[in-house]
């Protein structure tokens, strides 16, 4: 690693939960254990990067209690940068994990209704402290979508950035069940968006919060098979609507079943759409964390590649194609994995 990637650093800033998860695809009424660890948007993210060696803070507010402790122990873990997270609340959200199989889509059930983060409010973070020395701050729709408060404090961050020359990047990860504090996503999400470099969404996040969307596409008739050209005019309208990105990227799932998916990616520049290769997975131990295991990739391939948009396009896919073989929220990948899958090995021969 070169001793300029060393000196990068990476802030990210959302909501981490506990995820209890039933295990071997047992549904929610016939398991008697739930399987526990943790996972949010921005730290997973944030734990991509840590694998890659990227200097990385996770900020957030949690509460002062004994699972809150564990959660940063297991950051820590990690490598991700605890530091800067501010205490305060009651409650660590939770979100309850049922995996699908086959046709049986996997289910989440939230209880992260007054989270500690949920009651954040503008001020309780020194932004201009926190970002000292950064050079790319990370979020995601997850957090605006969580409480009001948490949508200002967002704010607050995403202007220090654009006032401090750092870049900002954000996934739309767009959760219908999560709006409901009385403001639509389409209120509340393009001020945010607007003081964003780079924006990252799939096939469906465009469309639901600012309406735009690929004509003639049907996420449900994908039958694994997803036309990248077609997603062009997605990212020339959010670049037209935002005219500060510099570069928008879609994923693309094609979701044969719940176990069998197809997966690439575009990103845009402004002037040119590059497309990654395709991945088939045919036998998907976890999906969840999917899109972040790409955004983290998709961060160390910008800062790493610098002027290589193809190359850090198909870092992000290879290492989000592993992330589906890899159980719990985290992507555990080096480098050299997704590296290696990048030049064709696909084989998962033992490494002796």
């Amino acid at each position: 690693m070169t001793s300029d990637l060393m000196s990068k650093r990476v802030v990210t800033f959302g909501e981490i939960m506990l995820r209890l998860a039933s295990p071997d695809y047992l549904r929610f009424n016939q398991t008697t254990s739930l399987n526990a660890s943790f996972g949010g948007g921005e730290a997973n993210v944030a734990v991509s990067l840590a694998n890659y060696g990227i200097k990385v803070d996770f900020v957030s507010r949690l509460p002062q209690n004994d699972i809150a402790t564990s959660c940063v122990m297991n950051l820590r873990k990690h490598g991700v940068g605890t530091e800067h997270l501010i205490y305060g609340g009651e409650r660590l959200g939770i979100y309850f994990l049922e995996t699908g199989a086959v046709a049986r889509p996997s289910k989440v059930v939230y209880d992260r209704a007054h989270s500690s983060v949920a009651e954040i409010k503008p001020g309780m973070i020194n932004w201009e402290k926190v970002l000292q020395g950064a050079d790319w701050f990370h979020w995601t729709g997850i957090t605006p979508a969580i409480s009001e408060g948490a949508a200002q404090v967002c704010l607050e961050a995403i202007k220090a950035c654009n006032k401090m020359g750092i870049t900002v990047s954000t996934d739309l990860n767009y959760r219908k069940n999560l709006w409901k504090y009385g403001k639509k996503a389409s209120e509340v999400m393009p001020e945010l968006v607007e003081g964003c470099d780079i924006i990252l969404g799939n096939e469906e996040d465009a469309e639901k919060v600012f309406g735009i969307k690929p004509e003639g596409f049907d996420v449900e008739a994908t039958q694994g098979k997803v036309d990248a050209s077609a997603f062009e005019s997605v990212c020339t309208q959010l670049m037209q609507r935002f005219p500060r990105a510099k570069k928008v990227i879609i994923t693309l799932r094609g979701s044969i079943n719940a176990n069998h998916n197809t997966w690439a990616g575009v990103l845009y520049d402004g002037k040119k759409l590059y497309s990654s290769k395709s991945y088939d997975i045919t036998h998907i131990v976890d999906r969840v964390g999917g899109g972040d295991s790409f955004m983290g990739g998709l961060i160390y391939g910008l800062l790493t590649y610098t002027g290589d948009d193809q190359k850090a396009l198909e870092f992000a896919v290879a290492a989000s194609c592993l992330k589906h073989t890899i159980y719990g929220d985290f992507n555990m990948v080096s480098v050299s994995e997704v590296e290696k899958l990048m030049g064709g090995d696909a084989s998962g021969r033992v490494s002796r």
